[in-house]
């Protein structure tokens, strides 16, 4: 597939990057136009835009076959990011992929969201917003998932021992997850129908016996 990554010079956003080229996908990674290039991105096609650019924002989609949406508001003095960047940089995106005939989007979103009395909405409602970025997309008629993560480390010296643990919408509470198996959920559920028109909340665990169900296709299944 060719596959567009927006949010591509963030933690996650050039980790799902490295995944996808690794899988064989071309990748057209989108970034702000002042964010630094992360080594990750090599072998990328890199676009720089704002995400208010709706022209740009259509030419960087236009010919993709999905798009994974890893942007997120920073931590910054500014109370209005999270608004401007989970909830309408969000609809932006789904607008252009609409405009352009993209179907499959895939959006890496957050433990909690919704929650309102919570300490991360201590930074300007980011998970009140984040939720509305996801049910513009439920309503957007495209062919979306939503990943919830919960809490996302930097560190990748364990991967090996960390078993994904998968959950609907709302099911865990507490967590947290290499942001690397985070990348890999987002390509696994684009390579994975049954997983459209899902939230999925993803933790990890060092626990041997979760290993049977560490698969989205073997989780999913067993919903049904």
């Amino acid at each position: 597939m060719r596959v567009a990554v927006s949010g591509a010079s963030g933690k996650t956003g050039w980790r799902v990057v490295q995944e996808a080229l690794a899988q064989g996908h071309d990748v057209r990674a989108i970034l702000r136009p002042d964010s630094n290039v992360p080594e990750g991105l090599a072998g990328a096609e890199l676009v720089r835009l704002d995400l208010g650019d709706r022209e740009a924002l259509e030419a960087a989609l236009r010919g993709c076959d999905a798009l994974v949406i890893a942007t997120g508001a920073r931590p910054s003095v500014d109370l209005a990011a999270p608004l401007k960047v989970d909830a309408f940089g969000v609809r932006s995106q789904i607008a252009a992929c609409q405009a352009v005939g993209l179907r499959r989007v895939v959006l890496v979103s957050s433990l909690l969201a919704g929650a309102w009395l919570h300490p991360l909405n201590l930074f300007g409602l980011i998970l009140v917003w984040k939720r509305l970025g996801e049910r513009w997309l439920e309503q957007s008629g495209l062919d979306w998932t939503v990943v919830r993560p919960g809490g996302l480390r930097e560190q990748e010296d364990d991967l090996a021992a960390q078993v994904v643990r998968y959950g609907p919408a709302d099911s865990q509470r507490e967590g947290s997850i290499p942001r690397r198996l985070v990348a890999r959920v987002c390509l696994e559920a684009l390579a994975t129908p049954a997983s459209i028109g899902r939230i999925v909340e993803v933790t990890s665990t060092a626990d041997a016996e979760a290993a049977a169900a560490s698969a989205l296709s073997t989780w999913l299944a067993s919903l049904s």
